[in-house]
C-alpha cells in the first residue's frame, strides 16, 4: 500500500490537453488549473458511477467479510473490486496520475508516484454498514495537485446522491451547494464515528465521557461510521458538523474538501505532529458555513493532551 505521506515529493506540473480530458496541458495559471479541477471532477464522477453501481448491485446480498485489524475492522471482496475498478479507470483516463488506496490489491498498478495528480480513493467507505445491510456508505475519490485537494466525489450508491467539488464551488447532483447559517450548538446535529473500540482502549474514560458530553450538548448525536458521508451530509447541510480521530486520507480527502467547497470548514487535528495538509492529519473537526462548537474544541483539546501525555511515557 502506497504510503499517506505525500508531502516531500518533489512537484511536477500537471499536465492535460485542453482538447483530450486525458492529457492536460501545464497549468500555470488560476483559470488553467480550475479547468483541470473541473475536468479531474468529471473523471471523477464517471469512474465513481460504475463502483457506485457495483456496490449497489450486490447491497443485502449476503456479501461475506473478513477481518483485517481486528472484529470491528471489515473487509469484502467488494471492497477489492470497487478499488480494482476505480484504480483501472482513473490510470486509463489520467495516465499522469498515481493512486493511493485503502485496499491493496495483488498485481494491481497504482501509477507513478511522481506524477502530478494522486487519487485519494476508499472503495467503499462504511463496510461495516454495507456488510449488516445499513444504507450508509460511500464510494469517496479525492485529487490532489502537490498535496492541495482539487476535486472530490462522494457518491451514495443506495440514494444515487452525487456529492461533487472543484475549486469554484460544490454540488449536489449537479447543482451547486448554496453555504446557509448553521444553528448554534445546543441547536445543532452532529455526525461522529468517535468513539470507536479502539478509541476506547487508547483513551480510556475520556473516551466515554466526550461521548456523553456530546449527547447534552447538541440536540442529536450520529454515529453512523462513515466518515466520508458524514462530511458529504455537512456539506449538503443534513448534518451541522462532525468530528473524527485516528482517520486516514482516503476517509476523509474527498469530503474536507467538499465541506471546504460548499463555505464551512475543515480543520485537521495533528496532535503535536507533524504540520502538513489537512487531510493528511490523523483527526479533524468539521463544521457548516459559520459554525464554531466549543464542545468540539474541548475534546479536540482533551484528546491530544491524552494522548501526547500517553506517547512520553511510552503507553
Amino acid at each position: 500500500m502506497a504510503s499517506q505521506a505525500s508531502r516531500h515529493r518533489a512537484p511536477r506540473p500537471a499536465t492535460i490537453e485542453a482538447t483530450d480530458p486525458r492529457q492536460p496541458p501545464t497549468v500555470p495559471s488560476c483559470t488553467q488549473r480550475q479547468q483541470l479541477a473541473e475536468r479531474l471532477r468529471g473523471v471523477a464522477l464517471e469512474a465513481g458511477r460504475q463502483a457506485a453501481g457495483l456496490l449497489r448491485e450486490n447491497f443485502r446480498t449476503g456479501i461475506g467479510a473478513e477481518h483485517k485489524t481486528n472484529t470491528h475492522d471489515l473487509v469484502t471482496e467488494l471492497d477489492r473490486r470497487s478499488q480494482l475498478l476505480l484504480t483501472r479507470e482513473l490510470l486509463s483516463r489520467c495516465p499522469d496520475s498515481w493512486v493511493l488506496g485503502e485496499e491493496t490489491v495483488e498485481d494491481l498498478p497504482t501509477g507513478d508516484p511522481s506524477g502530478p495528480i494522486q487519487w485519494i480513493v476508499d472503495p467503499l467507505d462504511g463496510t461495516s454498514n454495507f456488510v449488516h445491510g445499513i444504507a450508509f456508505f460511500c464510494v469517496s475519490i479525492a485529487a490532489a495537485i502537490d498535496d492541495e485537494l482539487v476535486a472530490s466525489v462522494v457518491i451514495d450508491p443506495v440514494t444515487g446522491d452525487e456529492f461533487s467539488a472543484n475549486l469554484q464551488g460544490a454540488f449536489l447532483n449537479g447543482q451547486p451547494l448554496r453555504p446557509r447559517p448553521r444553528p448554534g450548538q445546543q441547536h445543532a446535529n452532529l455526525m461522529t464515528d468517535y468513539p470507536s473500540a479502539e478509541a476506547i482502549a487508547a483513551d480510556g474514560r475520556i473516551a466515554l465521557d466526550l461521548f456523553g458530553q456530546w449527547v447534552l450538548d447538541f440536540a442529536t448525536v450520529r454515529r453512523k461510521v462513515s466518515a466520508a458521508m458524514a462530511l458529504a451530509h455537512v456539506a449538503a447541510g443534513w448534518a451541522d458538523a462532525t468530528i473524527g480521530f485516528d482517520t486516514k486520507a482516503w476517509d476523509v480527502a474527498a469530503g474536507a474538501h467538499l465541506v471546504r467547497m460548499s463555505g464551512g470548514s475543515y480543520r485537521g487535528l495533528h496532535h503535536g505532529g507533524e504540520p502538513g495538509p489537512d487531510h493528511l492529519a490523523p483527526g479533524f473537526i468539521a463544521q457548516g458555513p459559520g459554525a464554531d462548537y466549543p464542545s468540539l474544541r474541548t475534546a479536540a483539546q482533551r484528546i491530544a493532551e491524552h494522548r501526547s501525555a500517553a506517547a512520553r511515557h511510552g503507553r
